[in-house]
């Protein structure tokens, strides 16, 4: 699976405009601005660059690993896997861990599945949230008295226990854990440069690795280099905590039902996503376990699939280190950042208005094939807004805050070409980064 496939089961994209301009705009010849759509399987590309972040002094990857897990494509250890959870309280299931074209591997039917048929069942007793018992009790209490967060929590407590190896009670889980994670935490800057050029997600990723080698730098000075008879280096160190943050963000789950509690829950965790499928795992009080209800049928051999949640491209990659195959994804959209640039003769007061309302002179708004959020069209509103609108520039920005649902369709009919030219623009110059990095890898 990958990371909390509910974590944010919310849509990407807020409302959309339905109404098609009435003007015609200045579209230079050599862009396509749409891309053509095909149809295809419902397979999507798992995207890996370099074994590690850490570059050797000639700027080459350095390959660098957990010495926990197993391959991402292995099933030597899913048998034992399986058997470890019946024993622990799982109830027999209508599907198995196999090697699968969508995944490498993933839960697979072994009986026939009917459409609205609840599966899974796992038990709370193994859930991995930030109340499981520590093998070694004394390492999360001092975690507790520092009052550590639940995701630098529980990437120390999984370290702590996959450092444990056998004696550990998830021992099993872990063995059948991917030994690398397939995530951007793995991806140099270089890589990050040449393959996201043009992409919003590339600043993201930058901050998201270096989110994480803050947290863990900050552990480390904190609470590791205190502690080090619990926390030994060559256990807690940067590698080990990419890989456990790889761990949780893609495969962490937020349960709506349990107060939108965050956690790891294995089996459910093998669980490939499809665009196509609409179901999402969740907490079912009557049964006391985790389950999803089948949205189709299934026969026996075919992957049971369920939802990571509707998407873009850019944040399945980001989250779980897969891109979905052209044209399969409806809910993929493009980020497309938009500048109020300071020679604007009201700069100083449209910023104002944006501050006020919680953005800032640039914001990103997400782009779908079927239209774009009212929000982006009131931010380019104010950017192309002349003084004698002074007026109306705080309701403006206040359209383009999703804090004001009453004021987002507002229109202004006297300067609308311009917005929608402006719009027009900033896509051609996102477009044209694109063609720099297709002809510069050519």
């Amino acid at each position: 699976m990958a990371e909390a496939s509910a974590i944010f089961q919310t849509t990407l994209i807020p409302t959309f405009s339905q109404n098609p301009s009435q003007y015609t705009l200045k579209i230079h010849p050599h862009h396509s601005f749409l891309p053509s759509i095909s149809k295809r399987s419902n397979c999507f590309h798992r995207i890996r660059c370099s074994v590690s972040t850490a570059t050797s002094g000639s700027g080459s990857a350095v390959e660098a690993t957990v010495p926990w897990g197993c391959d991402s494509d292995s099933l030597e250890n899913a048998s034992a896997l399986q058997d470890w959870l019946s024993k622990c309280g799982l109830p027999p299931q209508k599907m198995a861990i196999q090697k699968v074209d969508v995944g490498e591997r993933g839960l697979v039917a072994l009986k026939n599945i009917r459409k609205g048929e609840k599966l899974l069942f796992v038990p709370p007793s193994l859930f991995i949230t930030a109340d499981s018992e520590w093998s070694r009790q004394e390492a999360g209490q001092v975690l507790k008295k520092y009052n550590v967060p639940d995701w630098p929590f529980l990437a120390t407590y999984l370290i702590s226990e996959a450092g444990l190896v056998s004696s550990s009670r998830w021992s099993n889980y872990i063995s059948a854990l991917p030994r690398q994670p397939y995530s951007l935490l793995y991806w140099t800057r270089s890589e990050l440069d040449r393959y996201l050029e043009a992409s919003q997600i590339r600043q993201r990723a930058i901050e998201r690795i270096n989110d994480v080698t803050g947290t863990y730098n900050d552990m480390r000075d904190r609470i590791f280099s205190k502690y080090p008879d619990l926390f030994p280096e060559e256990v807690f160190n940067m590698e080990s905590f990419r890989w456990s943050f790889g761990i949780l963000f893609s495969r962490l789950v937020r349960l709506p039902s349990m107060d939108g509690r965050v956690a790891l829950v294995p089996w459910a965790d093998m669980l490939n996503h499809s665009c196509e499928i609409e179901t999402f795992l969740d907490y079912d009080r009557s049964s006391q376990g985790v389950v999803f209800t089948t949205d189709r049928a299934y026969q026996p051999g075919e992957q049971v699939f369920i939802s990571y949640g509707k998407k873009s491209n850019g944040e399945l990659l980001l989250s779980y280190g897969f891109v979905p195959r052209e044209g399969t994804n409806p809910s993929d959209s493009a980020e497309l950042p938009l500048s109020l640039k300071k020679s604007d003769k009201c700069y100083k007061e449209k910023m104002e208005a944006l501050k006020k309302h919680g953005l800032s002179t640039t914001q990103c708004f997400p782009l779908q094939i079927t239209g774009w959020p009212l929000e982006l069209m009131a931010y380019a509103y104010l950017v192309v807004s002349p003084p004698s609108m002074n007026d109306q520039f705080d309701e403006m920005a206040a359209a383009a805050s999703n804090k004001n649902p009453s004021k987002k369709d507002t229109q202004y009919p006297e300067i609308e070409e311009d917005a929608l030219q402006f719009i027009l623009d900033t896509c051609e110059a996102s477009i044209s980064k694109y063609s720099k990095f297709l002809q510069a890898s050519t």
